[in-house]
């Protein structure tokens, strides 16, 4: 069967369900890191909570699915195997930045909650959520079939914070 073929047979698979028939990825994924940026978000007020940002952990794609209650989270992970190229790779690269940049913004944070200073700990915190926002904005692009995604430079830039 050729690789058209096979995605053609998958999009027929997962058509009404909440996995996209464009790419064969789904967007209850995204909600591992909406938890990491709904922590991240608290700390300036209960530093106390980087632990349980501590204790987040990155989680693949399948991974997620496997721990999740998403109903159809058994295609979800089958269909991941299928997903196109052109969607799978910018996809992960896209998640490999937000897990670096996760592990980088606790490892921030501790140090400035360490120097004590609410105002820097909110700037880090603020600016840390932004962009991972704005990964997540790519990465849901991804998954709806969008083939843009962010320039190194852009990438570089919210790498830094």
């Amino acid at each position: 069967m050729s690789a058209d073929d096979d995605f053609a047979l998958w999009q027929k698979k997962v058509e009404g369900t909440n996995i996209s028939s464009a790419t064969l990825l789904a967007t209850d994924y995204l909600n591992h890191f909406n938890e990491i940026v709904m922590l991240l978000e608290m700390v300036p007020d209960m530093p106390d909570m980087l632990e349980d940002c501590r204790e987040w952990a990155p989680k693949s794609y399948q991974q997620h699915f496997q721990d999740s209650a998403f109903s159809d989270r058994e295609l979800a992970i089958e269909a991941y195997d299928h997903v196109p190229e052109k969607f799978r790779r910018p996809f992960e690269e896209t998640i490999e930045h937000m897990n670096a940049m996760v592990l980088r913004a606790n490892d921030q944070l501790e140090v400035v909650i360490n120097e004590g200073n609410p105002e820097v700990i909110r700037m880090t915190a603020s600016s840390t959520t932004a962009a991972l926002q704005r990964f997540m904005d790519v990465a849901s692009s991804i998954i709806h079939g969008s083939a843009k995604t962010m320039s190194q430079d852009e990438i570089d830039a919210a790498m830094a914070l």
